[in-house]
């Protein structure tokens, strides 16, 4: 229990973390971020339950205040800008993609993939596109187009997602939450 809570805290503070690489701020306002990174590996290595916890987590701390969302801001207010929906969308993204890695008994670096790709950006556009749409005042499909130009990155952090959970699987296998 002490040490579960401890990892839902450690990636809490890891997503946190990855708010601090530099953003790239798309026209739409949408900032690209290493936050999804963050969000993909809460999944694949906590499994769904502990990362959903550990998403949920992050999220309630900057919705408190805390100036830990992209560009350092925090608070509700967030909710309604172009971002909202992707931070409403980020446990249930996180719950996902552990929930594919624990069932989905492949090679885990595959399973990681995969699972980042469905749960890290298919379900994270679920929620962010239509929150994207309602905030800019824009209709589902121009606000999906302004998605496009997020999915080459998305990809990228999906697989550096796998090789991370990966290489955490070969070098200490214990610490894998989500395949046990």
């Amino acid at each position: 229990m002490e040490r579960n809570l401890a990892y839902v805290a450690l990636f809490a503070a890891l997503i946190a973390i990855l708010t601090i690489v530099p953003a790239v701020t798309l026209p739409s306002g949408v900032p690209v971020t290493a936050q999804t990174l963050g969000v993909m590996l809460a999944g694949a290595v906590l499994g769904s339950r502990l990362g959903f916890a550990a998403v949920a987590l992050y999220v309630v701390l900057g919705l408190i205040g805390l100036p830990i969302f992209s560009g350092g801001t925090g608070g509700f207010g967030v909710l309604a800008g172009p971002t909202g929906g992707f931070l409403i969308g980020f446990p249930f993204a996180a719950f996902v993609t552990g929930f594919i890695v624990e069932r989905w008994r492949v090679q885990i670096g595959l399973s990681a993939f995969v699972a980042a790709v469905i749960g890290g950006i298919a379900v994270l556009y679920a929620f962010g596109i239509p929150g994207m749409a309602l905030a800019l005042g824009k209709p589902l499909a121009v606000a999906a187009g302004f998605a496009t130009p997020f999915i080459p990155g998305d990809l990228l952090k999906a697989a550096l997602a796998a090789l991370i959970t990966q290489g955490m699987a070969k070098a200490r296998p214990q610490a894998m939450l989500s395949r046990r």
